[in-house]
């Protein structure tokens, strides 16, 4: 056995042998929801004799007495009820060796990713790739090209240090490397953000010319994205034809050229659009901002762009495509280095150090620097620290900017510089929404938008536009202010700045003194056993009294948020609404006034010819604090309001709830339409508009002329907020291609009762077993899912089939999603989130069970729009809307073949108009349904 010192006096023990010691290791594998153990390392592994099951004691006793090699440490300790294991799990390995890659998270994931057969047989030949895995793993960091490797030692001692099971293997097959000098300085380089390039400032975009796409020049492009060799779709051709009409130059101020286009599933809508959206860029020389609903859809689009982008012709123009997020979204270098300092330091927790290594390394492979729903592996944060990537990030808006060490390395920085000269911009409606409503320069905002996913736009305006007075908005003011630990205030990022000027100083001062008034370290301990006393939570703890007090029956046992209307307020809590008032009047005005005096610091260095970094900094700080004011304004305003709350805005007391613990109370704003805000602040500002989905009506529109029918389109005017523009929208509709009277089948079941748990999840498991699998079932409330799926798992676990459960399994969504789309025999039980948005074509996903109506929840919120939209009819629609989605998941293409069950057999007739006509809907017996899935499904196999 060798040594190796580290920093400090630690000694590590590397092994002579690293490939002798590692096929020495045991291992572990869940397979058919049992834990298989390898006792006896990879020898043993060569017969099935070495791998045995064992209970979940027996499997808690063996993971917890040493590590061992695994895949997802936190699933496996879920399931075996520990919490928490020292493992060797090859994810993280991986995400080590090979940073910035991303496979599937499994044992056939990472095979496929490393070119090593998957395991053919049981449980045993798992368990001798898992070493075949580490091996190949380990064997690179001897062979990797040096540039590749960048900190690899450094960061392997620095984790050693905290216990990493792999870092002694780690450190010796690095040892085993050959090369010389600086192979060797690369390996133990520790500040790798220093190896991102510098941004450079580019020329401001010049303003689009007038042009007008005309059909055919948008339906010739399509032909040429889609490539020579492509089937005829004259639906896509029709559709790109429509969309043409959004690239054009309006001809009434404030009355953009919008179309409303819904594109039933198979159309082709993405490279419809994107035709018409090149053609125009190319030939007015503007920008195209591509808006969707999630990160995940921006990925799918820009994938589809880039194959569509390679079949051109040799000889066409590329255009230039940039992808935008809000800056939560990205890797922050100052946070990076700080983390980096505690790792190296020795401070950091376990689960964070290893998260901070494997970004470090993530840092040296990164194509774009987005550390969420980028090239960092999704599932690494729940792998290694619940925390998750967010301590990497600027989360609210600390930014130091030109005061920043790493600024002209800034990754935010270079993405933000190179939007000017990109001509499609892949965005999400968050993001476009935020960037019109704080545009301070209107000429760098787009003047075309395709909005994809537009059924979303509504929930997207209602997020951006509600104003939330809460302990979490307070306490993350304070931070921006004050600080706290590593946090940064207002002396970190801008004290040196006002030091030397005696009325900025005094101003300064003054903010830090009012900024007292907010919340504070366990305010919500205090809130929650009435010992608050500062006016900011008084006021709260008033709020959280009262909903508790007036809170639906059974809503704490159903596990959601609690709520009530911010009516009839007790005399007391006017009272201490009326004192924060008071107080945040200060605190405004402090703000208020530092700005004003920074600003005019700013003109005056300007004048005086001073730094331009000094400058930018004196105005951002002056741009931060002025939306904070605009902010404590608003919070100002719901106070003085309290129980009379103006005409177009509903006010509610809220507690905000996980696992039916309160982890937020406060009072929310949100707007009665805020489809009204988004068409005034977005759509009026701008050229065109393409708004299109596949679910842009909650009943089904066919072609040839209904499309022209806007009582059609009430659904559609109403939650786009087209209806509030000086004119109407163009609309269009195109069918989609598929057969679904041959693909498809809807069923409801109509004889089980609703209220037994054991009778619904018989019903599930009976439908499950006759697919064989691929079944995505959706719950309407957490407590039946979790109730279920632990009922299910057991059984059908025991049948070969892959359980996966949101909110149960230690998984993102997308991730879940992801293992779902390679099991084949997979079943995913989940919520809104999978309802939505996601893609799982092939026999994958052969089954959607909804266990009952998805109707909106009767919150405060709702019943205030259920009153100003419709009533019953409202609620109808937005039911309407999520069966169509769900429905949606189950045929992604034309061999697609699938069923669709709702087991609630009061479900009116009516909510089935928004599906395909074609597919008639059965109301059927329990016994009748298992056997139609049985037979349809089994003769699209055969």
């Amino acid at each position: 056995m060798a040594e190796t010192r580290t920093s400090g006096d630690l000694l590590i023990t590397l092994p002579e042998d690293w490939r002798a010691a590692l096929a020495a290791l045991p291992a572990a594998v869940l397979e058919g929801g049992r834990v298989w153990l390898l006792r006896g390392g990879a020898g043993a592994a060569g017969t099935d004799a070495g791998a045995a099951p064992a209970g979940i004691r027996d499997a808690a006793e063996a993971l917890s007495r040493e590590p061992h090699l695994l895949i997802s440490a936190p699933l496996i300790a879920r399931r075996i009820g520990l919490q928490r294991m020292d493992a060797l799990d090859l994810l993280e390995l991986f995400a080590f060796v090979h940073p910035a890659r991303a496979p599937v998270p499994t044992l056939q994931g990472l095979a496929g990713a490393l070119g090593i057969p998957a395991p053919r047989g049981g449980p045993a030949d798992a368990l001798r790739r898992h070493h075949a895995l580490a091996e190949a793993l380990l064997a690179a960091l001897e062979t990797l090209p040096a540039g590749r490797l960048k900190g690899a030692r450094a960061l392997a001692e620095a984790l050693a240090r905290i216990g990493w099971a792999w870092a002694p293997l780690v450190l010796a097959a690095l040892a085993g490397r050959r090369g010389g000098a600086e192979d060797e300085a690369l390996l133990a380089r520790r500040p790798l953000w220093e190896d991102v390039r510098e941004w450079e400032n580019g020329p401001p975009r010049p303003p689009p010319r007038g042009a007008a796409v005309a059909p055919d020049a948008a339906e010739a492009m399509l032909l040429a994205l889609r490539g020579p060799a492509s089937e005829d779709r004259p639906a896509q051709r029709a559709f790109a034809r429509a969309a043409a009409a959004a690239f054009r130059p309006p001809e009434v101020e404030g009355a953009p050229n919008v179309v409303l286009a819904e594109a039933g599933t198979g159309t082709g809508k993405t490279l419809g659009y994107l035709a018409p959206a090149l053609v125009w860029a190319e030939m007015s020389g503007g920008q195209v901002w591509i808006s969707t609903f999630t990160r995940n859809l921006q990925r799918q689009v820009r994938e589809e762009l880039a194959r569509a982008l390679s079949r051109l012709p040799p000889s066409a123009r590329r255009p230039r495509v940039l992808v935008r997020k809000g800056r939560e979204n990205y890797a922050c270098l100052l946070n990076v280095a700080d983390e980096a300092e505690r790792l190296f330091a020795g401070t950091a927790t376990r689960p964070q150090a290893v998260l901070t290594a494997l970004v470090l390394r993530w840092l040296t492979a990164t194509r774009h620097g987005e550390i969420i729903g980028g090239d960092l592996p999704g599932w690494l944060a729940s792998l290694v620290a619940p925390a998750g990537p967010a301590a990497f990030t600027d989360h609210r808006g600390e930014c130091l900017y030109q005061g920043c060490p790493h600024y002209r390395r800034c990754l935010i920085e270079q993405v933000a510089r190179r939007t000017p000269a990109a001509d499609i911009v892949i965005t999400n409606h968050a993001f476009t929404i935020t960037q019109f409503a704080q545009a301070r320069d209107p000429r760098q905002l787009p003047r075309v938008v395709v909005f994809d996913e537009g059924h979303h736009l509504f929930h997207a305006a209602d997020s951006a536009f509600a104003v939330a007075l809460s302990l979490r908005e307070g306490a993350e003011l304070r931070r921006w202010l004050l600080g706290r630990g590593r946090r940064r205030g207002l002396k970190e990022r801008i004290g040196d700045l006002v030091e030397t000027d005696g009325e900025a100083a005094a101003r300064f001062a003054a903010v830090l003194e009012a900024a007292e008034v907010l919340p504070g370290r366990d305010a919500l301990r205090r809130i929650r056993h009435g010992a608050g006393t500062m006016p900011f939570e008084t006021f709260l703890q008033g709020v959280f009294q009262l909903v508790l007090a007036r809170a639906e029956p059974g809503a704490r046992e159903e596990g959601y948020d609690l709520a009530c209307e911010a009516v009839e307020p007790p005399p007391a809590l006017e009272e201490a609404a009326a004192a924060l008032a008071r107080e945040l009047h200060v605190l405004k005005h402090a703000l208020s006034a530092l700005a004003r005096r920074l600003l005019a610091l700013a003109e005056e260095k300007a004048g005086e010819g001073g730094m331009e970094s000094v400058i930018g900094r004196l105005e951002a700080a002056a741009a931060g604090l002025e939306r904070r004011v605009e902010l404590v304004g608003a919070w100002i305003a719901m106070l003085e309001e309290l129980g009379r709350s103006p005409a177009g805005v509903i006010d509610q007391f809220v507690i905000r709830r996980q696992n039916r613990q309160a982890v937020d109370v406060g009072m929310m704003r949100h707007l009665l339409d805020p489809a009204e805000a988004f068409a005034g602040t977005v759509l009026a500002r701008l050229h065109g508009a393409l708004i299109t989905s596949a679910t842009l009506n909650d009943r089904r529109i066919g072609a040839d002329g209904e499309a022209d029918d806007p009582a059609r389109w009430q659904s559609a005017d109403l939650l786009t907020g087209v209806r509030h523009l000086p004119l109407p929208p163009r609309r269009f509709a195109a069918p989609s291609p598929f057969a679904w009277g041959e693909q498809a089948r809807v069923l409801v079941v109509r004889d089980l009762p609703r209220r037994r748990i054991e009778t619904l999840a018989g019903a599930v498991a009976a439908l499950v077993e006759a697919a064989g699998g691929g079944a995505l079932v959706l719950f309407t409330a957490i407590r039946r899912l979790a109730a279920v799926a632990q009922r299910l798992r057991p059984r059908l676990e025991g049948q070969g089939l892959t359980v996966h459960a949101q909110h149960l399994d230690p998984v993102d969504t997308a991730t879940l999603v992801d293992l779902f789309r390679t099991a084949g025999r997979g079943v995913l039980f989940g919520t809104d989130a999978l309802r939505d948005g996601i893609d799982v074509p092939g026999p994958a996903l052969r089954l959607v069970v909804f266990e009952r109506v998805p109707w909106p929840r009767p919150d405060v919120l709702h019943r205030a729009r259920r009153a100003a939209f419709g009533g019953r009819g409202y609620d109808e629609m937005l039911t309407r809307f999520r069966l169509a989605q769900a429905f949606g998941r189950l045929i992604r293409s034309a061999d697609d073949r699938g069923v669709f069950v709702l087991l609630d057999a009061g479900a009116p007739g009516r909510l089935f108009t928004a599906l395909p006509a074609e597919v008639a809907v059965a109301r059927v017996p329990l016994a009748e349904a298992v056997e139609t899935v049985r037979r349809f499904l089994a003769a699209a196999r055969s």
